[in-house]
């Protein structure tokens, strides 16, 4: 574990070994950051959130909290995780809002996904495993596994395989990696790999 001096990691806050933590980032009361991760210059990581292992928070990537980041996830530059659905400074008869005036809804990243620079992510949304979020993105609804999404609002262009790199056609329902090889069979709007042959 290596935490730089300048960086703010509250005393609650659970560090796994071997992850590094840069200058400015912030770490807040309660949050658990899993074996070997890496925390960018400047990145936020909210209350409580959950960051499993190997995982990279660029630089000021804000994870507002109650999030959960599995195994491998890659959250990009200046990324944000937004964590109110319908936000207002106020309530309806002109208080300030507080704590106890909404309820947080964090955003769910699955093994392996990763979400490209400056890409918003909107409350409550799960981005599937291995999926990729290309930069500027603006995600307001789940993503199934191994999409690649782009645009404002984000939508799917392609699919994408464990390697991040966009698969081809090899067949009816069947796409390949042409970077490892391996096949991927295309279901009912959802991607999955397909199962090795007996005896290969």
């Amino acid at each position: 574990m290596a935490i730089d001096p300048s960086a703010d990691v509250d005393a609650s806050a659970s560090i796994g070994e071997g992850t590094r933590v840069w200058h400015l980032a912030q770490i807040r009361e309660h949050a658990v950051l899993g074996p070997n991760c890496v925390i960018g210059r400047g990145a936020y990581v909210g209350p409580a959130v959950r960051i499993g292992a190997n995982v990279k928070v660029q630089n000021h990537a804000l994870v507002y909290e109650p999030a959960v980041l599995e195994d491998g996830v890659f959250i990009g530059p200046a990324v944000v995780l937004t964590n109110d659905m319908y936000p207002r400074a106020i309530t309806p008869d002109g208080r300030l809002k507080g704590e106890q005036d909404w309820r947080a809804q964090g955003v769910t990243i699955r093994r392996g996904a990763a979400v490209g620079a400056r890409s918003v992510v909107v409350a409550g949304v799960t981005i599937g495993r291995w999926a990729l979020i290309a930069a500027g993105a603006v995600v307001h609804r789940d993503v199934p596994d191994y999409a690649l999404m782009a645009g404002v609002p984000a939508r799917r262009i392609k699919w994408v395989g464990h390697a991040g790199v966009p698969l081809v056609e090899a067949g009816t329902d069947t796409w390949r990696c042409p970077e490892t090889g391996e096949l991927y069979t295309e279901h009912a709007g959802e991607l999955s790999p397909t199962p090795p042959r007996a005896g290969t």
